[in-house]
């Protein structure tokens, strides 16, 4: 007859040894920062001495709520992205949690497939990239659902989610200020999605700029289109083609002005040389690239870490254990919880691109 198995040690078992009650050990196991460090050390070395191991499904199953985060870009292709989720994904697991990954390639349909595959795992909240025709509706069940949710990159007119971004209409107007202050006058702006927050903030401040450097608006000087590298080699192409290109260009983002590098590469020119070139992101790439792309830096890192910040004091106020938390409080006076804004401020990068040109002005 073989030994008798030892049973699994539970949270009780902890708190007993602690001296602390189960509720406590509970929330030092969630991180809940209402426990003082004494009490948290104590219950550690507990676990520590005991050999406990958490188990998240269990939890799961019993809060029907996860400890998984639900993260939904537009397109894991853009460079944009992955350094963004790095470090919101070490900020996760820092706070303790799990990330679920999913893309939309700007389909509406896409994402609310994805959305609904994140709601049926009972995740504890969302970080979105939405797509541009993304209704306020979505956030209104979402908030029904007690699901916290941080928009990053797009404001959604309507929806009561928190958002963080940059201040774009600023980073694009002094791009034309840089450019103006060489002597452009005909200064194009390319890419972007027209009807999306990121595109009207981009093109305001792009107006602005012209106007404070007594530049007449061209309105064939703007062209839009998806923020992709393929149209940004497309419009490098049909400018030329047109006879119609500009001493100077703003692009929506870097991967559409590293489009229009390769495709004034096509037709043997230079970006820099022949057409002055600003992107917006500060990718990595823009560094690399040759010439090196002038740029607005975003700093998307930062947009990470504050995004996983915030929604970990959305879900701790969502589930304290007293049940006053901060939505209810704000609908007894009759209102939605107040969303946040967090809004980094913009760098311009100067190098090459924008420094080097040749042509007549």
């Amino acid at each position: 007859m073989g030994e008798k198995k030892d049973r699994r040690v539970t949270l009780q078992d902890v708190a007993r040894d602690a001296g602390v009650s189960r509720a406590t050990a509970s929330l030092v196991v969630r991180g809940s920062s209402s426990i003082t460090e004494q009490t948290k050390q104590k219950v550690l070395a507990s676990m520590n001495k005991l050999g406990y191991v958490y188990d998240r499904v269990a939890a799961s199953f019993r809060s029907r709520r996860s400890s998984t985060v639900g993260i939904i870009i537009t397109d894991i292709e853009n460079p944009f992205f992955p350094e963004l989720l790095a470090n919101m994904q070490d900020r996760l697991d820092e706070l303790g949690y799990t990330m679920l990954l999913g893309m939309t390639f700007e389909s509406a349909d896409k994402q609310e497939r994805v959305l609904e595959t994140m709601l049926e795992h009972h995740v504890c909240g969302i970080i979105m990239a939405p797509v541009a025709s993304t209704s306020s509706d979505m956030f209104a069940r979402l908030n029904q659902l007690s699901v916290p949710c941080i928009l990053i990159g797009r404001e959604i007119t309507g929806a009561s989610a928190d958002y963080i971004g940059t201040d774009f209409r600023s980073g694009t107007r002094m791009a034309v200020r840089h450019l103006a202050d060489q002597g452009h006058r005909r200064i194009a702006f390319l890419g972007g999605t027209p009807h999306t927050s990121a595109y009207e903030e981009r093109l305001a401040g792009y107006l602005d700029g012209l106007k404070e450097a007594g530049i007449p608006l061209s309105e064939q000087q703007i062209v839009p289109g998806p923020p992709t590298r393929e149209i940004g080699s497309h419009l490098a192409h049909t400018l030329l083609r047109e006879n119609n290109l500009p001493t100077a260009a703003l692009c929506h983002n870097d991967i559409v002005a590293l489009g229009v590098i390769a495709g004034m590469r096509d037709n043997r020119l230079s970006a820099g040389k022949d057409l002055a070139l600003v992107g917006f992101d500060n990718i990595k790439e823009a560094s690399t690239s040759n010439p090196g792309l002038t740029t607005v830096s975003v700093d998307s890192g930062q947009w990470g870490i504050a995004a996983a910040t915030l929604l970990h004091q959305r879900i701790a106020g969502e589930h304290r254990d007293d049940k006053i938390v901060h939505k209810a409080l704000a609908l007894e006076h009759g209102q939605e919880q107040e969303a946040t804004r967090i809004i980094f401020p913009p760098k311009l990068i100067i190098r090459d691109s924008s420094t080097h040109f040749a042509g007549k002005l």
